[in-house]
């Protein structure tokens, strides 16, 4: 069972929606932030990211940082440009992207899901990253940002939330990247004792899809306040809970995560093409090569495309890992060719979302600054699954989710 709860979330009044609304803390540095929001006093990147509010060499996770957050939310709130509902509550977030539609519930998850598994992760946190999430939570007592979360998809679910979206939402608006966000409230007793019961009874496992470490720091930072209260799991505060987006896995788009390295370690192209071909089949192409089948990479090189088909014995269908096609191609040309073993760490390698289209592959080779780039076919939400479940970790650098939350439309107060 899994535990999804209603919340009295803190958001923009209609007018100010699309104003406040901004992308996620971790898709963009703090002077694309402090560009995006520039006349924009509104913005949620004062709240998510407060080191625009500083100076460009001012400590980044100094203490005075967190509090801004804090003020900056809270003067949104005193403004009346944000508001608490005054009832707990479900919402139901649809976003558009092109002719990809998704919809999703936002509520709150139990931290004890995180902790005992059924919250399943398929991705290593970096320590670092995590304790600048934990210092947020801990300077405000809130989650400012849900976590991206799915879970099998529940016809029942679908049915109440598909009722939802037939009234009219609270907010609709097309962001600047033209990404359609759409909000409805579900605030019935009887759906939203529908819905609690479903998630109860029905989903057995709920998996991260994006957000690893804001799962982490809202469970770790949760139970912190939990203990210093000396409280448990059934007393109703609200430090049980992080604030979540949940979708159905049959409504999510995974785009390719592709790899770009900057040197061929001392191979000439001719000897690099001769080494892969050990492995791999070796097709040129006359126009870019988006993989079309697991398998199947695109390679360019020298400002030529070539297809790339991994040869039998490369890879096993029968284990979970073995089957990515990141370690495809890791264990048969990153390490053995370019001796590129750890992609968390070496500089030598760098990785770009699929959003960016094959051309940004081809532009950062043919600028010098890269020597060969390789495209990759999307991880597919049945493997992420499988990962999970057999409580696996995902190589890094796999999963790209489109279309991205916007955050600043709710934000989940613990201090209750």
């Amino acid at each position: 069972m899994s535990v999804f709860v209603p919340f009295k979330a803190f958001r923009p009044t209609p007018e100010n929606a699309q104003a406040v609304a901004c992308k996620p803390y971790d898709v963009l540095n703090a002077k694309e932030a402090r560009a995006e929001s520039e006349g924009n006093p509104k913005s949620f990147y004062n709240v998510i990211k407060p080191e625009i509010n500083f100076p460009d060499d001012f400590d980044h996770y100094a203490p005075e940082v967190y509090q801004k957050g804090k003020e900056k939310f809270f003067d949104l709130v005193d403004k009346g440009i944000m508001y608490q509902d005054s009832t707990a509550c479900y919402y139901v977030y649809q976003l558009i992207m092109g002719d990809h539609k998704q919809t999703g519930l936002v509520g709150c998850c139990s931290i004890d899901d995180y902790f005992n598994n059924v919250i399943k992760k398929h991705e290593l946190t970096r320590p670092d990253k995590e304790e600048d999430r934990k210092n947020h939570v801990r300077a405000s007592k809130l989650n400012y940002e849900p976590v991206f979360l799915s879970y099998p998809h529940v016809d029942a679910i679908d049915s109440i939330v598909n009722a939802a979206k037939a009234k009219d939402p609270v907010y609709n608006f097309t962001a600047d990247d033209g990404i359609r966000h759409t909000l409805w409230i579900i605030d019935q007793p009887g759906a939203l004792n529908q819905i609690y019961e479903l998630f109860k009874t029905e989903v057995d496992s709920i998996y991260i899809a994006d957000g690893h470490h804001r799962t982490a720091a809202g469970a770790l930072v949760g139970q912190e306040f939990r203990q210093a209260r000396n409280g448990n799991s059934s007393d109703g505060k609200r430090d049980n809970y992080v604030m979540a987006v949940v979708f159905p896995d049959n409504q999510l788009k995974i785009l390719d995560y592709n790899r770009v390295i900057k040197d061929l370690n001392g191979w000439s192209q001719s000897e690099l093409i001769e080494q892969i071909s050990k492995e791999f089949d070796i097709e040129e192409k006359a126009t870019a090569y988006k993989p079309e089948a697991l398998h199947t990479f695109g390679m360019y090189l020298d400002g030529k495309w070539y297809k790339l088909k991994a040869k039998p014995g490369t890879y096993d269908d029968s284990d979970p890992l073995n089957q990515l096609d990141v370690t495809i191609l890791s264990e048969n040309v990153l390490e053995p060719l370019f001796n590129i073993v750890d992609l968390r760490k070496d500089k030598r390698i760098d990785f770009v979302g699929g959003m960016r289209g094959l051309g940004e592959l081809e532009k950062r080779v043919d600028s010098g600054e890269m020597k060969v780039a390789f495209s990759m076919y999307p991880v597919s939400m049945d493997q992420l699954i499988s990962i999970s479940d057999n409580g696996l970790i995902m190589p890094p650098k796999v999963t790209w989710f489109e279309p991205k939350l916007r955050s600043g439309l709710f934000v989940h107060n613990l201090d209750e």
